[in-house]
């Protein structure tokens, strides 16, 4: 069932053991001024947004929860993916997340669901819903044990086939 959404910060901060992300689209927020700066090529500056994930993150790494995403992406890259590979180092493999690549030829056998999500502590799952264009549109949250398990062995599938960030070159 459908259970109220509070916001990503209370979601983390309550989890105790795992979070783990799906990442399916190859563009996202397009109007986000760091990926504007990036395709102009001009210097960008990130530090507010990768302190705030550097504690929120960084603070539950350090509780012990593991943090884990997998993205999968089209080949050749869109550039919103180049962004996304640039910033990864310092923003979520810094903050102790570990990230995975799959690209998106390698997952045509594997049951997805149809949004982005999250899961945390393997028994709650936040669906991240899009506007066509990438814009980020509401979330929904899911506890129903069919839903959460499917996730969770969506996002296993996906990373048991993913190469590690550090491995990992753009195409």
């Amino acid at each position: 069932m459908q259970v109220s959404v509070p916001t990503f910060d209370e979601l983390i901060k309550a989890t105790t053991v795992s979070a783990v992300h799906l990442e399916m689209r190859d563009a996202y927020v397009p109007s986000d001024p760091s990926f504007v700066a990036f395709q102009g090529g001009a210097p960008f500056d990130r530090s507010a947004r990768e302190a705030a994930w550097l504690e929120l993150i960084g603070g539950a790494v350090a509780r012990g929860v593991e943090v884990r995403r997998a993205r999968i992406v089209s080949e050749p890259v869109t550039d919103y993916i180049k962004f996304e590979y640039a910033v990864t180092e310092s923003m979520n493999l810094r903050a102790g997340e570990r990230v995975r690549w799959l690209p998106r030829r390698l997952a045509s056998d594997l049951c997805l669901p149809g949004n982005d999500f999250w899961v945390f502590d393997g028994r709650l799952v936040r669906f991240n819903h899009f506007t066509g264009d990438g814009s980020s549109g509401p979330k929904e949250m899911r506890d129903e044990p069919a839903v959460v398990e499917l996730c969770v062995q969506a996002f296993e599938a996906v990373w048991d086939r993913a190469t590690d960030h550090r491995d990992f070159r753009l195409v």
